[in-house]
């Protein structure tokens, strides 16, 4: 077996015996692994937090050529998940990690996949710097919606790169013009949206909103158009019912982590009596 280096993001980690752990890595060399790190979980470690959950780190991975499992010998932690008090981030980062071990096969590299992943969750652990705040010990964490629209730009593009991207623009089935109107067809089944003779018959359709719509296609379709929302409560539910529900079709089961991200009902307000 000869040694091998990697970039990696962990992913999953389980434990393996007292102070060794079996971690699924996602590299941008050779794609998914899972490799076994003994001694991971000892006091004094070489391995140290490079091996903490949604980590990027630099390993050294002696592959197998036979099944089995790798032997992870070396891990330098290049960058740590840390999302401050955001529970949001935190779930926006494990349904990343999620879709990076449901979306990809053992061992099929995805380069353009690896950096999409990495850059988002560089994103949701960053900090404004201290000097910036007022007072200067406090810490940002990034806005709620706004950890909801990256997530979503995210999950577009990931499906993009693996081929699944949806049908936004033009019908999912016969590739014809959509019509306006308050509410668009979209099939789930079909990937996309759905012109009024396509959608005749079909199963697993919802109407979806135009402001909806619009919405997916600005986010699927520019870098940093996320940066910018500020999206009504209602949109911003509806376009994340979308994504679960599509996701949900797609793996063939639930996202465990996407139903996290929707957001919260908000208060009635009390009318006095």
């Amino acid at each position: 077996m000869a040694a091998e280096k990697a970039r990696a993001i962990v992913i999953r980690t389980f434990p393996f015996g007292d102070t060794s752990c079996v971690v699924n890595l996602f590299t941008r060399e050779f794609g998914k692994l899972r490799a076994l790190a003994k001694g991971a979980w000892r006091p004094k470690s070489s391995f140290d937090a490079a091996l903490d959950l949604l980590s990027t780190c630099q390993v050294i991975v002696l592959r197998k050529s036979s099944g089995g499992l790798d032997l992870l010998t070396e891990a330098c932690l290049e960058h740590r998940f840390r999302v401050g008090r955001s529970l949001a981030a935190f779930h926006g980062g494990m349904h990343v990690a999620e879709l990076l071990d449901c979306l990809t096969a053992d061992g099929d590299p995805q380069p353009e996949l690896f950096d999409v992943a990495h850059s988002t969750l560089q994103i949701l652990s960053a900090h404004v710097p201290h000097e910036q705040l007022d007072p200067p010990d406090a810490t940002a964490d990034l806005p709620a919606g706004l950890v909801r629209s990256l997530v979503t730009h995210t999950e577009l593009a990931m499906l993009r790169i693996v081929g699944q991207a949806p049908a936004l623009v033009r019908c999912a089935e016969c590739r014809g013009a959509i019509a306006g109107g308050a509410r668009i067809a979209f099939g789930m089944l079909d990937g996309g949206v759905l012109c009024d003779r396509c959608r005749v018959g079909k199963r697993s359709v919802v109407a979806i909103s135009a402001d909806c719509l619009a919405t997916l296609r600005l986010l699927a379709g520019s870098q940093d158009a996320w940066r910018l929302l500020d999206l009504p409560h209602r949109i911003d539910g509806e376009v994340r019912a979308v994504m679960t529900t599509m996701l949900s079709h797609l793996l063939g089961k639930r996202p465990r982590v996407a139903p996290l991200l929707q957001p919260q009902s908000r208060p009635r307000p009390v009318r006095p009596t």
